[in-house]
């Protein structure tokens, strides 16, 4: 970012408290009041953790999400919500989480909630002077758990249903006074190397185009992060060169977990847009030292300028502990930070 060479920045969602998740297991002991406090002491818990670490730019953690886009689905009327896990026993992955019907017309006539979580953050941040960010999971991504039927034949028809009403969300998004947005498409990177991508462009630039140059606009290309597994083919190559033409200012590229394979696309990506790197591992407890960062960066710094960059961990880091989760951003920014002071970039 031209304004901000070397920022800090994060995906979107962060742990919640362990008493959120057993409140969470037990909402019916708790009135609607009770309900919006916890929320506004989650949502301070992560704002509290993102500023102490030193991050340029900050999320409300998504506390309102049992899953990155599994909680949008209660929003959406015209379903059939999965009522049971169709797996419930042996290794985690993705089949635990099942499928909705479709019953009618797929509407979200009160939004996804994003702006109400907008909302809060801005409530809740207290006016400081940081960068505020909202996620929105992309009409792919969310067609991902929505069953075909004899009106919807297969994933695509079903993705151009939800299309309005994801643009719709960033609409109002924008409209609530929200500088920067990612609109995240995890399935389109995960089945990159099967799927067309040129449809894939095309769909997510019709999403973003009410918003596209009224904010700033970025995507995530990671691999998959469900109980810290991934679910794509781990490799860039087949999304390049068509991703390049999403229209966003920013991609955010998983890389700590590869042992930063295919650094060099950074190169390409960077002539015209700006890259946010993954530094941090969420799949992994080992805690990166500030050096370890650092010197990532400077490996990143060989490819791309310092007014192209970001740092961010890989993925978001509502698989990782709390305690983990805490320390990885913390040392994060001071690894930038290290080489900020190198290159004379004032903090």
């Amino acid at each position: 970012m031209k304004d901000q060479p070397l920022r800090t920045t994060v995906i979107g969602s962060y742990p919640f408290p362990g008493w959120l998740e057993f409140a969470c297991k037990n909402l019916k002991e708790f009135g609607d009041n009770d309900r919006e406090e916890m929320i506004d002491d989650a949502v301070i818990a992560a704002i509290h953790d993102q500023n102490n670490a030193g991050l340029d730019v900050i999320t409300d953690g998504e506390q309102t999400r049992l899953d990155f886009n599994l909680s949008f689905y209660g929003y959406l009327e015209g379903i059939e919500l999965e009522s049971k896990s169709p797996r419930q026993f042996g290794p985690p992955a993705h089949d635990q989480r099942g499928k909705h019907k479709i019953s009618s017309a797929i509407k979200a006539t009160n939004g996804l909630g994003t702006v109400d979580d907008f909302n809060r953050l801005k409530r809740l941040s207290n006016g400081k002077n940081i960068q505020l960010k909202a996620s929105v999971p992309g009409p792919y991504t969310l067609s991902g758990r929505l069953l075909t039927n004899q009106d919807h034949s297969d994933r695509w028809s079903i993705t151009e249903k939800l299309i309005p009403i994801v643009r719709k969300e960033l609409e109002e998004l924008v409209k609530a006074g929200c500088q920067e947005i990612t609109v995240d498409e995890p399935s389109m990177s995960c089945y990159a190397h099967k799927e067309n991508t040129k449809r894939f462009v095309e769909i997510f630039n019709r999403t973003v185009e009410p918003i596209a140059g009224k904010c700033r606009l970025s995507t995530h290309l990671c691999f998959g992060n469900y109980k810290g597994r991934a679910v794509g083919l781990r490799r860039y190559e087949p999304m390049f060169p068509e991703f390049i033409e999403f229209n966003v200012d920013e991609l955010h590229l998983e890389m700590a977990s590869r042992e930063f394979s295919e650094i060099e696309i950074l190169s390409e990506i960077s002539k015209t847009k700006d890259v946010a790197v993954g530094v941090i591992d969420v799949k992994s407890y080992y805690i990166e030292t500030p050096e370890d960062v650092a010197q990532s960066v400077r490996n990143c710094l060989k490819y791309a300028p310092a007014d192209r960059l970001s740092f961010a961990p890989d993925c978001g880091l509502s698989q990782t502990a709390r305690w983990a989760a805490k320390q990885k951003l913390q040392n994060m920014v001071k690894g930038v930070s290290l080489v900020r002071k190198e290159l004379g970039i004032n903090d």
